[in-house]
């Protein structure tokens, strides 16, 4: 039985609406990750948006529990059913209907469509709620259901806000086989297990505790389908059913061992682990250092660990996602689109932790020697900082020999890192945004965009919001807030492409224009008072044609690059502003600059085809059938729109556009870069910034040509160099000469020097000679290419320098003379250096 497929048909036939499961990174600031199948619907039943048309829904919504306050990451593999990723069924009611449907619904899909045995099911109920117990006494013997406190059956979103009792069905799993002490309905064994919990929001609790009734009580379900599979195929855990054995089976493949549920805790954190990993990139989210990234990466390198005990060397959790992607692919079918880039971000991954586990392990081995009861902060420390190694990982190897860990210490040590750690738990770090938006869209519905065909539209201001999103019915002069327009040209900020700026025709400046669930409004500065119900020339600025340019341009880097590097190529993020683009890829290595060069060319190309461009709303279904490219995490309605140019690019795109691709103009890349480990950034320029980039670099080229004093700067920057190299061999000959001792001989009481100096000012030298000695006779040669330097100095002594050198230099094939006290002369032919040399003592020995 497909439980997922029945659960959702059954709710459709009650009147629910099927919605997709929504991205595992939520819209919601304070939470990693989507982890319950209503985090979705949170702000329906927090009363911040109205109910949709059709208050009746249903999903399945797929959710990760690694992180914060919820988080199951030290239990998977070890228990039958904690999972870091799971799938959870639910259904929900905003404001339509309550506990006797809620129920119903319930009883009917357990025991009419999933045929559980009704001996099998139990059920608890708030001890306060009567009314569950009247309505559950429909189905079940009262002497089945059992009422249970706060901590069990009470549930709340926050310290404020909607909440209720719940009703918790349970499934007997037999006494047979679970008879340990918790094994007692309401108790931690695993006899007895939780597989729907229905939530009855019916108050709403204030600051001071204070619990109101609800005017329309709603109702939120959860029933994880790994229970369900599990119990619907037999067996015991979770990790047996076949939501998991297929990947253990693989496991067991790779590494040539045989699975044994009891010593096999390791091959299911594996298989846990790596529907984490899988989707989590799959839908963006890249291996880092910080954030959604770090958790990422902390489960694949958990992971990996026990694949190091289970006697894995090398990569070897990428070989598992393509049997992961063959189970899930038909409710999931991105997974299949990417992956390729999937595999490649594991395997680069793995081999980078690959290639310090090893010695990490080592490390913390040898520690383990010296460990009586508590492992040294200082080590652990260590292994995160050099080995990789992060720090529940250590405390995981820690918590199986029964140690604990020197935390204080290593928070000591951790400083910055620790800080940038914590950080990670508290949220994505985005601004939670809370103000009047249900009211505005509860009167006014969400406000019409003109923008795609008009830059200027006369409108009417709906709403004033302040700085904090509060309704004003006007707003003064030289005051910041928020404006709704009942018809508004301005593009509100989405898919990478910045919010529009702009005026109010002698009211107000437009600073920035973003949407609020779906509502268009404009941060303004006013000039003068501006009053709800005025009517004003909207007008966007100018700039809004170079962000058309930059956003045009980069769906024809994205189709680009999918030819030019291969179809692994996924968006992962992408900035698009008047002056400058960003785009964000998956690929496993820098680009050469070949392949930039060819990307840069191909999309001047498809630039200067003057490609017109084509826009089409169509269904879905049919414009993922087209081949239209689109972005994992966008929200995208029943209705889409396409933005292509001819075949060179298609894709899913709510944004603005250049209705022909010369109008880009040119497009240069500017700078390449790596954003995180398998997520390249190329930022480029287009339009008018393309041609002030041109302006500034012929600056720059005229500035280097005055420089290098060459209008051929490839011929000014030879010549440079070979001065350079140059002037690097005569350093080093000098330095050579500095060391070399020239030592003096003495005759008849004057000290005689006649040498090699290899480098230097061999004038300069001569002089410096004279002065060390009171009396001196001094000539020195210095080979220059192919000819020979001589230069001869003489004090207090009968030798003449100019005598000498004249009797000398003919030896070299040269000549020259000088004064008595200094001579120099140039020589031909090196080879007769020695003879020089010994032609100069003869000479001194005679006059001396």
């Amino acid at each position: 039985m497909d439980v997922r497929k029945e659960f959702l048909k059954y709710f459709e036939s009650k009147g629910h609406t099927i919605v997709p499961s929504a991205p595992l990174v939520p819209d919601d600031a304070s939470l990693l990750f989507n982890n319950a199948g209503m985090v979705p619907f949170k702000s329906i039943f927090t009363g911040d948006v109205p109910a949709p048309k059709n208050p009746r829904a249903t999903s399945c919504q797929v959710c990760v529990r690694a992180g914060g306050k919820h988080n199951d990451l030290e239990n998977v593999g070890h228990t039958a059913r904690h999972h870091t990723f799971f799938e959870m069924l639910g259904n929900f009611s905003f404001g339509d209907y309550f506990k006797e449907d809620a129920i119903a619904f319930a009883w009917e899909f357990i025991t009419d469509v999933l045929c559980l045995p009704v001996d099998k099911l139990w059920v608890t109920i708030h001890e306060s709620d009567d009314e569950a117990e009247t309505i559950w006494k429909k189905y079940i013997d009262a002497d089945r259901i059992k009422r249970l406190g706060d901590k069990d059956n009470f549930w709340q979103m926050g310290d404020t806000g909607p909440c209720g009792p719940c009703s918790e069905i349970f499934y007997d799993q037999g006494g047979e086989h679970f008879n340990g002490p918790e094994d007692y309905l309401g108790g931690d064994g695993d006899r007895f297990l939780e597989i729907w919990n229905l939530v009855f929001m019916q108050y709403e609790r204030s600051s001071d505790g204070t619990l109101t009734p609800l005017p329309k009580p709603s109702i939120d379900t959860g029933m994880g389908l790994e229970r369900v599979v599990a119990i619907k195929e037999g067996v015991f855990s979770n990790y047996d059913s076949s939501l998991f054995m297929p990947l253990i089976h693989k496991v067991e493949e790779l590494i040539g061992k045989e699975y044994k549920y009891e010593s096999g805790a390791s091959y299911r954190v594996i298989a846990d682990h790596i529907r984490t990993t899988t989707f989590l990139l799959a839908q963006g989210v890249n291996f880092s250092n910080e954030g959604r990234g770090y958790v990422l990466r902390r489960i694949l390198r958990r992971a990996i660990r026990h694949g190091y005990l289970l006697g894995f060397r090398e990569p070897f959790m990428y070989k598992l996602v393509d049997t992961l992607v063959e189970m899930m692919k038909d409710p999931y079918d991105y997974l299949e689109t990417k992956k390729e880039s999937v595999k490649e971000a594991i395997e680069l991954e793995e081999a980078r932790f690959f290639k310090t586990i090893e010695s990490g392990i080592e490390l913390f081995n040898k520690e383990l020697e010296n460990t009586k009861d508590i492992f040294s902060g200082e080590v652990a420390f260590k292994l995160y900082d050099t080995f990789g190694f992060p720090l529940d990982l250590t405390e995981d190897m820690l918590r199986e020999k029964g140690l604990r860990l020197d935390t204080e210490r290593f928070v000591e040590l951790m400083q910055e890192q620790k800080q940038r750690a914590k950080a990670a738990w508290k949220g994505s770090g985005d601004e939670a945004v809370s103000g009047d938006f249900k009211l505005l869209l509860e009167e006014f519905g969400v406000n019409e965009f003109v923008g795609y065909e008009l830059t200027h539209h006369h409108s009417k201001v709906l709403a004033l919001l302040d700085e904090n999103y509060k309704r004003v019915d006007e707003l003064c002069a030289e005051a910041e807030g928020w404006v709704m327009l009942d018809i508004t040209p301005f593009y509100a900020e989405s898919g990478g492409q910045v919010g529009d700026i702009g005026e109010l025709v002698g009211k107000a400046k437009v600073l920035d224009t973003k949407k609020f669930f779906d509502l268009n409004l404009s941060k303004i500065k006013t000039t003068t008072t501006l009053k709800v119900g005025e009517e004003v020339d909207a007008v966007v600025d100018i700039s809004r044609g170079e962000i058309a340019k930059h956003h045009s341009a980069t769906h024809l880097l994205h189709a680009v690059l999918y030819d030019v590097l291969g179809e692994h190529i996924s968006q992962a993020g992408s900035l698009v502003e008047a002056d400058r683009l960003r785009f964000d890829f998956s690929h496993p290595k820098a680009l050469e600059h070949d392949e930039l060069a060819e990307i840069e060319t191909r999309v001047n190309e498809l630039i200067l085809r003057s490609i017109p461009q084509e826009t089409k709303v169509m269904d879905i279904e049919e414009a993922k059938k087209s081949g239209a490219k689109a972005q994992f995490g966008e929200k995208y309605g029943e209705r889409v729109r396409v933005v292509g140019f001819g075949k060179a690019s298609v894709e899913f795109c709510g944004g603005i556009h250049v209705d022909n691709t010369s109008k880009i103009g040119s497009f240069i890349i500017t700078k390449e870069s790596g954003v995180s480990a398998g997520v390249r950034r190329i930022e480029a320029v287009c339009g008018h910034a393309a041609y002030k980039h041109f302006c500034e670099q012929r600056i720059l080229v005229k500035r280097v040509e005055q420089e290098v004093k060459n209008k051929d700067l490839l011929a000014g920057i030879s010549r440079l160099k070979s001065q350079i190299e140059e002037l690097k061999t005569e350093l080093k000959e000098t330095q050579k000469a500095a060391s070399t001792k020239i030592e003096a001989e003495e005759i008849n009481g004057v000290n005689v020097i006649v040498a090699e100096y290899p480098a230097g000012d061999i004038k300069a030298k001569i002089d410096e000679i004279k002065n060390r000695y009171p009396k001196v006779a001094a000539m020195l040669f210095q080979i220059k290419g192919d000819k020979v330097l001589i230069a001869a100095g003489v004090k207090e002594a009968s030798a003449k320098a100019g005598e000498w050198i004249k009797r000398v230099a003919p030896v070299l094939g040269g000549g020259g003379g000088g004064r008595p006290d200094f001579a120099q002369a140039g020589g031909k032919d090196i080879t007769k250096l020695p003879e020089a040399k010994e032609e100069a003592r003869k000479y001194l020995k005679e006059v001396l």
